[in-house]
């Protein structure tokens, strides 16, 4: 309790220091613009054959989850896996690749664990609380992000301070002992903007291993609340030093613990002390300038990433991990209007080491490797009708030397029609991670670097006066020398022969109201490793609907449905008898959420989890939380 009064004391402290610095000045709005699709800001009737989905901050809003992977549950073409509940490992699968195969970025900011197995990245741990929008790129895109790009790119833009300066706290509290709080301040004045944001989440939850698994193998009950704890605190700041020059910075720390059950070979256990420890800390700086009458727009930066995880049992710490990674960059724009061609070169600098405790511990001495990359992309954007987009890049990786991917995406709009005809083409290289490369216990330093190729073709058809759009995108993508850890060798080893994702993602949007809106999303995934047979924990078929409505001005109503399709299940998962456990059930899922807007100064917010509490897990013995209900109320100032 004395915590909790201590944070609610530094929330509002916070706020009172933030309102006495703001002044009343604003800034003026982008409006419906891009960023990662190319790697510089355009619209998106100007993305080319790219494959783009974007989460507004309504849609966040509307929606309430308090978790960006949450959120990304119902893009087309995005899967994610989630060993049960808040604060639990989260790896996300772009049509059907591996999780290490897609890119995750806040604010261009890679989060990618270099420390973790395949360095994929843990969705676990970010909040949606500063989240501006989420910009999901699906397809081949090494060639402006590198190798861990070859599936796609999901980019999270946290908010920047734009409008008239504004603060707001807000609490939030509901099942499985949820309490949360937060503060969010922002503004700009002539020449500084800035945004500032904290957050505190705690959590008593629920046992992951329950006992409404009756398969799942046990070495005594497994009913004790696994809790969960996040603190993030993040903030940029932007100064324009003239018109045509300008300094941003930011900064993004992540800190959280979570209980698991802990495994004793005879079974899952109870274990109020098993817990994991996390913290990541991101930060960069830009020094942005335009050049020769605004012909070159400059950008020069510096980002790093620091990871650290600890795993404890009874107190005792088994295992540590940490990763650093430090990107130097620079990319000039030009804008010739006809077109916009870009040239950039950038240095990655990734580390790692681990040390694991007891009777069968190992140290893994610091490992390093860097990557320097050059790249060229031209965006032929001037005609009406036309666009195209092209780029080549070439990775000097220090391990694997010179790799050479490009990447072509046009589209041609027929404006009679109001239809779209776009495809993309791309190729990609993935390099080992260092956990693969140099781990002492399972790591295989004669690992080759995994190469890619990828395409699709799809058509998007607007009805109604523009008001509903329905696309439809056939993609396929071919993986050579796929890396993955073999049981029988306890050694990551690579396929013989190329594993292959095809599909087919649709969607169906329909505003007839300013009020008024429906989404309907469904993918079909089909995979296939050398062998013939399916890679694990993806659906065939998923379907989402999301219905939101405003009401008498104030009020909002979202509505979330999706169906995800039975999927295999991991090869290590064995029931209570030693059998292979096969496939995971499919399962409905329905979200309810509401809001009401009482003056400008109060909204209150409420919403219901799993409403028909349907059980259902995303990876065998990792439960997923029941119906659940949360209320809350936001003050803005």
């Amino acid at each position: 309790m004395k915590k909790r009064l201590l944070y609610l004391t530094g929330i509002f402290l916070f706020l009172s220091i933030s309102q006495s610095t703001l002044a009343n000045e604003t800034t003026a709005d982008m409006g419906e613009m891009v960023v990662t699709a190319t790697r510089t800001q355009i619209s998106l009737d100007k993305i080319g054959g790219n494959s783009v989905t974007v989460i507004t901050s309504e849609e966040i809003q509307a929606k309430q989850q308090n978790s960006v992977a949450d959120l990304l549950r119902g893009i087309p073409g995005i899967d994610l896996v989630s060993n049960g509940g808040p604060g639990t490992a989260t790896t996300v699968f772009t049509r059907g690749a591996d999780s290490k195969n897609t890119l995750v970025l806040i604010d261009g900011i890679m989060l990618n664990d270099v420390s973790g197995a395949n360095r994929g990245a843990d969705l676990a741990n970010i909040n949606v609380d500063n989240i501006q929008q989420i910009e999901v790129i699906r397809g081949a895109m090494s060639v402006m992000y590198g190798s861990n790009a070859t599936a796609g790119v999901i980019n999270i833009i946290t908010q920047k301070g734009k409008k008239a300066p504004s603060a707001s706290v807000k609490f939030e509290a509901g099942s499985y002992g949820t309490w949360k709080a937060g503060a969010n301040a922002s503004g700009a004045t002539e020449k500084i903007n800035f945004a500032l944001s904290a957050s505190k989440t705690e959590i008593d939850g629920y046992s992951i291993a329950n006992d409404d698994n009756s398969d799942i193998p046990r070495g005594d009950s497994t009913n004790e609340d696994d809790g969960y704890e996040n603190t993030t605190l993040s903030g940029n700041v932007g100064i324009d030093i003239t018109d045509n020059f300008n300094i941003s910075a930011l900064a993004r720390y992540m800190d959280s613990d979570v209980d698991t059950d802990a495994y004793n070979w005879g079974g899952y256990s109870e274990d109020g002390d098993a817990n994991t420890e996390s913290n990541q800390t991101l930060a960069k700086i830009n020094i942005h300038n335009k050049l020769f009458n605004n012909l070159l727009d400059s950008n020069l930066s510096w980002q790093m990433s620091r990871q650290d995880r600890d795993y404890f049992e009874n107190g005792d710490m088994t295992s540590t991990y940490d990763g650093d990674t430090d990107t130097f960059s620079w990319q000039g724009d030009l804008d010739f209007d006809f077109h916009v061609l870009s040239i950039g070169a950038s240095y990655l600098d990734e580390s790692m080491k681990s040390e694991s405790f007891g009777a069968w511990g190992s140290k893994f001495e610091k490992k390093s490797a860097d990557t320097k990359s050059y790249w060229i992309q031209d965006q032929i954007i001037g005609m009406d009708d036309l666009v195209i987009i092209a780029g080549v890049r070439l990775d000097d990786h220090e391990t694997f030397g010179d790799k050479t991917t490009w990447r072509l995406a046009p589209s041609y709009t027929i404006a009679q029609t109001g239809t779209t005809l776009k495809a993309s083409y791309g190729t990609g290289f993935r390099a080992p991670s260092l956990y693969e490369l140099y781990n002492p216990s399972y790591g295989n330093s004669d690992l080759d670097a995994e190469e890619s190729n990828g395409w699709d073709v799809g058509v998007e058809q607007q009805f109604l006066n523009g008001t509903a759009t329905v696309g439809l995108t056939y993609f396929a993508m071919d993986y050579d020398n796929r890396i993955d850890f073999d049981a029988t060798t306890w050694t990551y080893t690579q396929a013989d022969g190329e594993t292959k994702t095809k599909g087919v993602e649709f969607f169906a949007g329909w505003e007839p109201l300013d009020t008024l809106a429906f989404m309907l999303n469904y993918t079909y995934t089909d995979t296939e490793d050398p062998d013939g047979e399916s890679l694990v924990r993806r659906p065939e078929n998923k379907v989402s609907l999301n219905t939101r409505y405003g009401f008498l001005e104030k009020g909002v109503l979202n509505l979330d449905v999706q169906w995800v399709d039975e999927r295999k299940a991991s090869p290590y998962a064995n029931d209570k008898n030693g059998n292979a456990v096969g496939t995971l059930d499919s399962y409905t899922l329905v979200n309810l959420a509401a809001s009401w807007t009482v003056n400008s100064h109060v909204q209150l917010f409420g919403r219901v989890d799993n409403l028909f509490d349907e059980f259902y897990e995303e990876a065998f013995s990792y439960a997923q939380a029941g119906v659940s209900a949360y209320a809350g109320i936001k003050l803005t100032y």
